[in-house]
């Protein structure tokens, strides 16, 4: 792994929020082993391992019952170490998938019977290269027979400039994270507002997710994170995620890794009510990724 590379947190403690059953983590990752997956070699960083069996455990630790895994740009678009996890989840888990304008019906249809169920779009610079409109345009293309919906990560800064874009997109897209807000600006201030206008488009959802990665206040409590989340939560409760973004790559930019139970412990101050929180953890995830159950 990278020199400077924060490993996820050896032994969280336990939350003191439970999280309500079938609770649905819907924004986590794997990451290798790199001796059965090898990291991409076009990466832009090098994490520690972070395997199926330790994401499975931590799943369990904090009240979880189910996981979607994002695909990881550590892996590019080799989808092999997010499929065996999921192969390995006792139908517990599904997948987010990175592709490439070459990949064929053929490989499609086998993801999506794997428990695929929709592809990211990375527009942050320091972990991707962006491709222009025309590229994103064809996987979409090539998803729709699929019913698969998109995924899109990028930074409060590139909201305006993708405004058009985004909002031309035909399926469910999945906001990663609230967009990147800048949480040294008020959540009632005009940058995080274009946000939420962006929010009012039906076909729009967001993971309240991050309060490590985004937060000036810092751990544990991260209350400068809670009234932008707690802001989308209760504007748009059926169209709100969570995920805790194990196992928290590149945090070294952020200066510390987080206990998970503090994130967890998140949840009821972004989502105060017990009826808030089944649709953040239950029944919004449920919807979109366990339709038939």
């Amino acid at each position: 792994m990278d020199a400077d590379w924060l490993p996820f947190h050896p032994e969280p403690g336990l939350p003191a929020y439970v999280p309500p059953p079938g609770a649905v983590d819907a924004h986590c990752h794997v990451f290798g082993p790199g001796a059965l997956f090898p990291y991409a070699p076009t990466r832009k960083y090098t994490p520690c391992d972070a395997g199926r069996d330790e994401l499975f455990a931590l799943r369990d630790r904090m009240g979880f019952t189910r996981s979607v895994l994002v695909q990881a740009t550590c892996h590019g678009e080799d989808n092999r170490a997010m499929l065996d996890a999921i192969a390995h989840s006792g139908g517990r888990a599904r997948g987010v998938a990175s592709i490439g304008p070459d990949v064929s019906e053929d490989e499609l249809s086998a993801m999506h019977a794997a428990g695929v169920r929709g592809v990211r779009f990375n527009y942050v610079r320091r972990l991707v290269d962006p491709r222009p409109d025309a590229f994103y345009r064809r996987l979409i293309d090539k998803i729709a027979p699929f019913g698969w919906h998109v995924v899109i990560y990028f930074e409060a800064a590139d909201l305006a400039e993708k405004w058009d874009f985004f909002v031309s997109l035909p399926t469910i897209v999945v906001v990663d994270h609230m967009g990147r807000p800048d949480l040294s600006k008020p959540a009632d201030g005009p940058e995080f507002g274009q946000f939420l206008r962006f929010m009012e488009r039906g076909n729009i959802w967001s993971k309240v997710s991050c309060p490590e990665r985004l937060s000036l206040n810092g751990p544990p409590a991260y209350d400068d994170f809670v009234p932008f989340g707690r802001a989308v939560v209760e504007r748009f409760p059926d169209r709100v995620l969570w995920g805790s973004d194990w196992p928290h790559p590149n945090l070294n930019l952020v200066g510390h890794m987080p206990d998970d139970a503090w994130l967890v412990d998140m949840i009821p101050r972004i989502a105060p009510t017990a009826a808030l929180q089944h649709k953040l953890l239950v029944d919004n995830p449920m919807r979109l990724y366990w339709p038939d159950i």
